[in-house]
């Protein structure tokens, strides 16, 4: 293997990897490299893939002064010194992380502290990066000296183009993409989600490892595969792989017995021995067939859990605290829905405690704070907008005569419905779901969000009239599949099939609209006595309550921090 085999332990490695003949690689579009990653084209010969990284990474856009080869000749000694590589402590930002060998020689295991150690040296902005040593291992195996592999991670860590994000380097960037994961595992994987929320006393900390899956557990052939793609398509793809990996870990592990001390380590160890179950063609195949948000999209959920955990004032992670700065970030379902603190005629703790777990993890953060009731403000709709009105998100319960309980997750302030002057205009965003606790649990996600092909972003009028539940209107099927609905972009962003479709909250003076998740909506009357429901057969579903009920006891709470 040449010039690309220094460290390599090669009695390690996958034959495969050491029989293939060179290659070479000419093309430089970008789908057509995406394609190729994809489908690893350059996975099994290793002296290729040495070379496609060596020159994707060269394509990365840096910092006008980013270290290369030639600084880290001239600082290694002087930091180094004459200590043995395998006593050299390792920076706090690491976090105490795997330092995984893969497929390292004893030459290419001490180089890797080595490296860090020059990367800390000539990063002092970098406050918290636990994947660092897993990246710095992996490129050694594709590298010709420690200089090469150096200089390598200095340009993915000096990456300046803000729409490529690469590696996380401080605890905020970090800590939101965790909440970013916990919030895609709810929409995407919601079977996991609830399993992890039954065994797990703080679902965060349990999502909080989602990278150390990848960066430390994943055997070498996976996180390689991973990372081939990662160079050429971004921060997406370890979303894709990590929810393709909590997919596996359910299959694999339902039905048998999980206790929550053990959680963290069963994923861990279900990621270590990955191979005996998925192979890496597998893995890939299930990562991309999730359809998940554009990355753009998935940029706008990141920012506003960076925004919440600033508001916060949680910005950096004090030593020694990692669990108690989880506990403290998400308040966890049981802290933040307390026994002796909530009180609600319509739900018990552990009612709102399964709700708390369905909600954004930026808002997971804050405490059920009750903005209005029936039986204490009366069955009056202003009165309803006057105490719900400045409050966002808000989470609307009903509780029917029959005993019938349900309600919705409303992400946008009730004071938007006079935008649309005396006109019923429907507004919400792609956040809001409606759901059931009675006679059965069960949770409706917008129509849209589970079923893109029906939305398509254009342009459409400010305000959108309600329509009739059959009026239709012309449509298009998204050229791209990736453009999927923004869960921050509001409906009248969006043409679609029918007007109804879109709708998730609309007020009047006369009635409230709330719903369209998966074709349930609910109808309130002015006098919040009565109600009905509209259900489209069209997913299959059961409907939220009675067609038509009369309302027992109506509750609004809030979010308090």
């Amino acid at each position: 293997m040449g010039e690309y085999s220094r460290f390599v332990d090669w009695d390690k490695m996958d034959v495969p990897l050491q029989s293939q003949d060179t290659k070479e690689l000419t093309c430089t579009e970008f789908q057509e490299l995406k394609q190729l990653a994809r489908q690893g084209y350059w996975a099994k010969n290793h002296s290729l893939r040495a070379k496609v990284y060596h020159k994707l990474i060269s394509n990365i856009p840096c910092r006008t002064v980013t270290p290369d080869a030639n600084v880290y000749r001239d600082i290694v000694v002087k930091i180094v010194g004459k200590r043995s590589s395998s006593s050299l402590p390792l920076p706090e930002f690491v976090d105490n992380s795997l330092v995984p060998t893969y497929c390292l020689n004893a030459e290419g295991i001490g180089a890797v502290r080595k490296i860090i150690l020059c990367i800390a040296n000539q990063f002092p902005d970098i406050s918290f990066c636990p994947a660092l040593p897993s990246v710095i291992a992996l490129l050694l195996h594709y590298s010709k000296d420690e200089a090469e592999c150096f200089e390598q991670v200095c340009r993915i860590l000096a990456c300046n183009d803000p729409s490529k994000r690469l590696i996380d380097q401080t605890f905020l960037a970090f800590e939101s993409s965790c909440m970013t994961f916990g919030d895609l595992v709810n929409k995407y994987c919601q079977a996991a989600h609830k399993l992890m929320v039954a065994v797990s006393e703080d679902v965060l900390e349990v999502y909080s490892d989602w990278q150390r899956w990848l960066f430390g557990e994943l055997p070498m052939v996976y996180i390689a595969r991973v990372f081939d793609v990662f160079l050429v398509e971004g921060y997406k793809v370890l979303y894709r792989v990590a929810l393709a990996l909590l997919k596996f870990f359910h299959k694999v592990r339902a039905g048998q017995p999980l206790e929550s001390e053990s959680i963290q380590q069963d994923i861990r160890a279900f990621v270590r021995d990955i191979a005996k179950s998925v192979s890496p063609e597998r893995l890939l195949e299930k990562a991309f067939a999730i359809r998940l948000f554009s990355r753009k999209e998935i940029q706008l959920l990141q920012m506003a859990n960076e925004k919440a955990l600033q508001q916060k004032g949680i910005t950096v992670k004090q030593k020694r605290c990692f669990v108690v700065c989880v506990a403290f970030l998400r308040q966890n379902v049981h802290l933040a829905v307390h026994a002796e603190n909530f009180k609600s005629e319509i739900v018990s703790v552990k009612e709102m405690r399964d709700i708390w777990s369905w909600i954004p993890e930026r808002f997971a953060l804050c405490q059920p704070l009750l903005l209005f009731t029936t039986l204490e403000h009366g069955c009056s709709l202003s009165r309803f907008y006057s105490h719900s009105e400045g409050h966002e998100p808000t989470l609307l319960l009903i509780k029917t005569t029959a005993k019938e309980v349900c309600g919705a997750y409303l992400s946008t302030d009730w004071s938007e419905r006079r935008r649309g002057g005396n006109k019923l205009s429907f507004f919400g965003t792609g956040e809001c779901f409606v759901f059931r606790l009675q006679p059965e649990v069960e949770r409706y996600e917008w129509v849209i969000i589970k079923h893109p092909e029906l939305a398509t972003t254009g342009s459409e009028p400010e305000n959108q009239e309600a329509a009739a539940p059959n009026t239709l209107s012309s449509s298009s099927i998204p050229a791209d599949p990736s453009d999927r609905l923004s869960p921050f972009l509001a409906a009248r962003h969006f043409n679609l099939p029918s007007k109804t479709a879109s709708m998730f909250m609309a007020g009047s003076s006369e009635c409230i609209i709330i719903g369209g998740g998966d074709g349930q909506a609910l109808y309130l009357d002015a006098d919040l006595n009565h109600g009905r429901t509209s259900h489209c057969n069209t997913f299959n579903n059961q409907p939220l309550c009675s067609e038509s009920f009369q309302i027992s006891v109506l509750e609004v709470w809030g979010f308090r921090d």
